[in-house]
């Protein structure tokens, strides 16, 4: 799997567009989606009912329903490609199956139809492609995540993965952007940190300071942000697509952990699964996919606490956005 963002800021831009693209061939692939406000395209090829086992890449990205349409630019470069379903007896006849996801952040750079287009989507895909196999992943306000906001907070793109003890790889992409929380108000702790076991209180003085510089904002920026935490969940191990849904079920759990409330009537959250299939289950334990579920469960909630704090503040003419960084330190 390989990443790639195009990033718009600046001139009333604050947005943009992340692809995960599979390697050539595809992946088998599923989704779940959980929010009552979702912005999806293609969803529904990922059925395990349905014809198409595998895609060749997932599109995050900023824009509402409106950047739906950098999944265009995408699938024109895959088709170049000869990437895609294949449809006819000529190698260049495809269909390329691209899933994607949108997140809120309308008029947060100050222009409301400032949001990505096919050109974002291209310039997305293009950037994956020329990113090395293995290449860490940006962080932060990029890509899809430019413009994320996390309660009052700056959210932003985080990763994380791990290879388990039977050596398959399970990762995780997020683009962090809900009107839910992901700090405790009476501790300044993020939530997901407190699953992680690894708990920081921040001094009294600098949590008292956080709050008021908080309440500020509110103030300035009116009304709590829209939705939405958009995840893919990645896994080089062969799987059905059944099971790849329901390992991005399980995923959802993650966010749960790490932002409170979610899955509400006006988020869209999604969570997208791929699959490889390099390397096989153990044919001889029926619950062999049991620690890829966990895993990829523990692994969203790590990369939405990375995203935070990766995040950097932002002021500008569509509001004031203070990073997890600027509040409590380089905690």
């Amino acid at each position: 799997m390989r990443v790639g963002h195009a990033t718009r800021n600046g001139d009333g831009w604050l947005t943009g567009t992340t692809v995960v693209l599979a390697p050539e061939g595809g992946a088998v692939a599923a989704v779940d989606v959980r929010g009552g406000g979702p912005g999806t395209k293609e969803t529904d090829a990922l059925d395990p009912r349905n014809l198409v086992q595998k895609v060749e890449a997932i599109v995050l990205t900023g824009g509402s329903a409106y950047g739906l349409d950098a999944a265009s630019g995408v699938m024109a470069w895959l088709e170049e490609q000869g990437r895609g379903v294949r449809v006819g007896v000529d190698p260049a006849h495809v269909v390329p199956v691209v899933p994607a996801a949108c997140v809120f952040d309308l008029g947060r750079g100050g222009d409301f139809r400032a949001r990505p287009d096919a050109a974002t989507g291209r310039a997305a895909v293009e950037a994956a492609a020329a990113s090395e196999p293995g290449a860490p992943v940006r962080e932060g306000c990029v890509g899809a995540g430019t413009g994320a906001v996390v309660g009052q907070l700056k959210g932003g793109v985080g990763s994380a993965s791990t290879v388990l003890d039977s050596g398959i790889t399970v990762a995780a992409l997020v683009v962090a952007n809900a009107a839910g929380a992901v700090r405790d108000p009476e501790t300044g702790v993020l939530y997901g940190e407190l699953f992680q076991g690894r708990v920081e209180y921040p001094e009294a003085h600098v949590h008292d300071a956080a709050r008021r510089r908080l309440a500020e904002v509110a103030v300035t920026n009116g009304p709590p942000p829209l939705n939405t935490t958009l995840a893919v969940v990645a896994t080089d191990a062969d799987l059905s697509k059944a099971q790849a849904q329901k390992m991005a079920g399980t995923a959802h759990d993650g966010i749960a952990r790490a932002v409170r409330p979610v899955h509400l009537l006006h988020d869209g959250d999604t969570v997208f699964a791929l699959a490889t299939g390099t390397r096989p289950l153990d044919a001889g334990n029926p619950l062999a996919l049991n620690e890829i579920l966990a895993a990829g469960a523990d692994l969203v909630t790590r990369a939405i606490v990375r995203a935070v704090h990766a995040a950097e503040s932002v002021e500008g003419p569509g509001g004031v956005w203070p990073s997890y960084g600027e509040l409590y330190g380089g905690r």
